[in-house]
């Protein structure tokens, strides 16, 4: 079964923490061919990034990898990103388009069941009672998605992606001062790129709980990861590096932490 970790705190402010963990079970460890094995498009560090940066938050995050099931794809397989590359519900391929699994060792609809309701289903169960446990104590909750991914990476997109994606799906799933105020930070944040619902619009945990009307704002950071580490084997954190760009994300955090309706 999943393992969910939950820090609490009782601050409006809570941190989806999808692609950090890097647990394969033996069953599906087994289906995975060396491509698999590698793991190579987890969200690395990213826990480590975004560690003690605000005080009082909320965070919950799955030590189950995206090659098992993507927690942050619609449950349903529907796409987020029609007509363009992707991966899928449970991945068949990595993000450079190269399969991760045995000849004929492929999940089934059957198989892709299971590991909803073993992994995806308890992560969001998780996540949905947190953000109503903060939302009851303060009228509203701030949900922030924490991901990275490779700066180049031709499958999925076209030449280097910016260092801060931020994603509302299209504005609908935050107030706009939110919005507002997270782009400004990022703009203002020297020798930085940085753009607003580009290739990274927000995945399906934005999407699903960004709902302003009921209180719930939701806001994806995508971090091209040469803003923290090395992008390639093995995969090493580069602690300058990561120092510059924690101070962007803590002034993110803390102007979150503050944020009132």
């Amino acid at each position: 079964m999943s393992k969910i970790e939950i820090r609490r705190g009782d601050g409006p402010l809570v941190l989806s923490l999808p692609h950090t963990g890097t647990d394969v079970p033996e069953d599906c460890l087994a289906r995975l061919n060396d491509t698999g094995h590698a793991v190579s498009d987890t969200d690395w560090h990213i826990d480590r990034l975004y560690d003690g940066l605000v005080q009082n938050v909320t965070s919950v995050r799955t030590a189950t990898h995206r090659y098992v099931i993507d927690v942050n794809r619609d449950p349903s397989g529907k796409s987020l990103y029609p007509g363009q590359n992707t991966t899928e519900l449970c991945p068949l391929s990595d993000f450079d388009g190269a399969p991760i699994y045995l000849k004929g060792q492929e999940p089934d609809a059957a198989e892709v069941a299971r590991r909803c309701a073993a992994y995806h289903a308890p992560y969001h169960a998780a996540l949905e009672a947190e953000l109503a446990r903060v939302k009851a104590i303060h009228g509203f909750a701030v949900l922030y998605d924490c991901h990275s991914i490779r700066s180049h990476i031709p499958f999925l997109f076209d030449g280097t992606l910016p260092d801060f994606n931020v994603g509302t799906n299209s504005g609908n799933a935050c107030a706009p001062s939110i919005e507002a105020a997270v782009g400004r930070i990022c703009r203002d944040a020297a020798g930085y790129a940085t753009i607003l619902n580009g290739r990274f619009k927000g995945g399906w945990t934005t999407r699903h709980y960004g709902r302003p009307a009921d209180g719930v704002h939701a806001i994806q950071m995508e971090l091209a990861q040469s803003t923290y580490m090395l992008e390639r084997a093995p995969w090493d954190y580069v602690e300058n590096r990561a120092e510059r760009t924690r101070v962007h994300l803590k002034t993110i955090l803390e102007t979150l932490s503050d944020w009132r309706p």
